[in-house]
């Protein structure tokens, strides 16, 4: 379970004290499929980075897992993050001399995984996102949607508990975007992974369990979708 407990982030530039989020209290059910929105500026990514420990908090806790991971040092942020928390951006992040299957490795590694067991591990994860064939092809050699694919493998390849995706599908076409938003979700719910993703697309809307929508840093709305569909039902 994740907990937000009247957290605030305030940023200073040019001495000036912007809020990136203001007061928010949100809790994040185990397993749960959460899509969050709003204009650009409203403080989406910025509840992801806090939610993930790459931020910290001005005010408030972070709680996951019954632990307060906004009063941890540098050192066991580092450590959460690497053990229980995959991410996957927009950009891809994917590592150009490296191919596929060596930039999903190489997250394995982290992990602490060596040699024949990150391999046979890294080439189950993308056997899982339809990308086997695609395996010794490097970054310059895959189409958007592919690169992205590989990014989720990578991201997901370390089992993380929790899975945070910031626009995965906005450099994307939409026949890419929706084979995306299914590699998402199915990956997700078959792991059981807590997973929420920042975005403007309203296909991911769409296949949300629930909507979070941000307005000058705040929610201005959570309610569960009672529209939702699968991804195999886009159209």
């Amino acid at each position: 379970m994740i907990e937000l407990r009247k957290v605030t982030k305030i940023y200073r530039t040019g001495g000036e004290r912007v809020y990136g989020v203001r007061d928010i209290s949100l809790t994040v059910a185990k397993g749960e499929f959460l899509v969050v929105v709003g204009p650009s500026g409203c403080g989406k990514s910025t509840l992801l980075n806090l939610i993930g420990g790459i931020d910290l908090p001005t005010e408030g806790k972070v709680v996951v897992d019954g632990e307060v991971i906004s009063d941890l040092d540098e050192g066991a942020l580092t450590k959460f993050r690497r053990h229980k928390v995959g991410f996957v951006f927009q950009f891809f992040n994917l590592i150009s001399s490296l191919t596929a299957l060596e930039n999903v490795e190489l997250s394995l590694q982290l992990r602490g995984l060596k040699g024949s067991e990150a391999r046979k591990e890294a080439l189950r994860c993308l056997d899982w996102l339809g990308l086997s064939e695609l395996k010794d092809r490097f970054p310059s050699e895959l189409s958007g949607g592919e690169q992205q694919r590989v990014a989720i493998a990578r991201a997901l390849a370390k089992r993380p508990s929790i899975l945070l995706a910031d626009e995965p599908t906005g450099n994307l076409d939409s026949k890419s975007g929706q084979r995306v938003i299914s590699a998402l979700y199915h990956s997700a719910k078959n792991l059981g992974t807590t997973t929420i993703l920042v975005t403007h697309d309203l296909l991911l809307t769409r296949v949300a369990e629930r909507i979070i929508r941000l307005k000058d840093g705040q929610i201005a709305g959570d309610e569960p979708n009672a529209e939702r569909v699968l991804p195999e039902e886009l159209g």
